[in-house]
């Protein structure tokens, strides 16, 4: 039996206990956190829709139409007119047959993945897949193979040491705790290959990346090449809730396979009224891409000016690798006590010695203000014990500015494991 008090007395010593922060008002650029004004760096409201007057209008509308709760799951009473016509909705502008609503993207993840392998098969995951990813290759009992982060040569060969039982490719499109992209025209490329689904998680690609806000895969001209698209409504769409894209024969088998979407209440009205609404504002107006990555241009030019090195990240998710936990909590304090929001991650979010500022801006944030928030960050970590070097004053940054794993971002390549069970795909060291 686990010692609770015990348990949080190490997790304080560790640097490691969470607790969560109270914010007053809506989402936006600005809120009161804990009563005190700041500016938000670490909501994944990227568009600014989650507060949108058209978005709220929707979501008050549907609620008296149609109720606050839809009463039951998915296969019992709970799909209304109200979830088809979104699921309609993104399965055009995702360019597939099909859309299903799931819960949330943790349950669309885990439920897709548990329905799509089975134990004897293997699953070959990027060892940064979120845990909504991780969690689904245990349900679903299958070995997996975890390959070195968008490592095509080792997914191949670790392709090849299955022997034939591969079921499934699984990966991220954009990485949450990273801000890189993973290189799916090979994972498309292998999979087609070696006769392999593949299922590809756009939460942080949906609204931010792409033609129109479409993603990666449409970025790549690969929508119509994967077997799952996975997307949120819950970010750039402002609203909560996720979906799965897919062709017409694979959105049956869900229905019939998927435990999570049997065993769970159908999403909420007003939640996909806002979800509508949220998708027609991305459908009349791109510019709000557009001005994402503008700001994030904006903001990762004055972060390297600061001496952060950003790993890789050419998304609206940046990452500042400074390894301790307790360090990134100073500078997480620190940088709230002049105004500005940046939440550390720390283990077991992210391995030991990787724990980092997870940057994530919004189209609605204003360039000049997250120029002087980037400033602001580079102060704190100099109050805070960390002195990254600043190309104002040195011409030269050096690579070990902050200290990091071998590669930064990413832990030292562990092989191949079973995510809890000894037995698995064997690695040669």
């Amino acid at each position: 039996m686990i010692e609770i008090e015990a348990r949080l007395h190490e997790l304080r010593a560790l640097g490691l206990q969470l607790r969560t922060r109270l914010v007053s008002g809506p989402q936006g650029p600005h809120v009161l956190l804990d009563g005190k004004p700041v500016l938000l760096l670490c909501s994944n409201n990227y568009l600014g829709l989650a507060d949108h007057p058209q978005v709220r209008e929707a979501a008050g509308e549907a609620a008296t139409r149609w109720g606050v709760g839809a009463g039951g799951s998915r296969l019992v009473s709970g799909t209304m007119t109200i979830h088809r016509r979104l699921e309609e909705r993104l399965a055009a502008f995702t360019g597939r047959d099909s859309a299903l609503l799931f819960g949330s993207g943790y349950l669309a993840n885990a439920g897709t993945i548990a329905a799509l392998a089975r134990p004897g098969d293997v699953v070959f995951s990027d060892e940064l897949n979120h845990a909504s990813t991780i969690d689904g290759c245990r349900l679903s009992g299958a070995e997996v193979f975890v390959y070195d982060h968008c490592d095509i040569e080792h997914l191949e060969w670790g392709i090849g040491q299955a022997a034939g039982r591969g079921a499934l490719i699984a990966t991220d499109s954009v990485f949450s705790l990273d801000g890189d992209v993973a290189p799916l025209a090979q994972i498309v490329e292998l999979a087609q290959q070696y006769r392999l689904r593949s299922l590809v998680d756009e939460a942080h690609g949906i609204g931010a990346l792409g033609p129109g806000g479409r993603g990666v895969l449409a970025e790549a001209g690969l929508e119509d090449q994967v077997d799952v698209i996975v997307g949120t409504l819950g970010k750039a769409l402002g609203s909560y809730g996720a979906f799965v894209a897919c062709d017409e024969q694979m959105a049956r088998y869900l229905i019939n396979a998927a435990r999570t979407l049997h065993f769970s209440t159908a999403l909420p009205p007003p939640a996909v009224a806002g979800a509508l609404a949220a998708l027609d504002l991305l459908e009349a107006g791109p510019k709000r891409v557009k001005k994402l990555a503008a700001n994030a241009a904006a903001l990762r030019t004055e972060l390297e000016c600061e001496g952060f090195d950003l790993s890789g990240s050419r998304t609206q998710i940046m990452p500042l690798v400074v390894g301790d936990a307790d360090l990134a909590v100073r500078i997480c304090e620190a940088a709230l006590a002049r105004g500005v929001f940046v939440q550390a991650v720390r283990p077991p979010a992210v391995p030991p010695m990787s724990s980092r500022l997870r940057l994530a801006l919004m189209a609605t944030h204003r360039e000049e203000e997250l120029r002087a928030a980037a400033r602001t960050l580079g102060d704190a970590a100099r109050e805070a014990g960390r002195q990254p070097p600043s190309a104002r004053s040195a011409p030269v940054v050096e690579a070990a500015a902050l200290p990091q794993p071998a590669e930064p971002g990413r832990p030292p390549p562990v092989g191949v494991f079973d995510f809890e069970a000894p037995e698995t795909v064997r690695h040669a060291a």
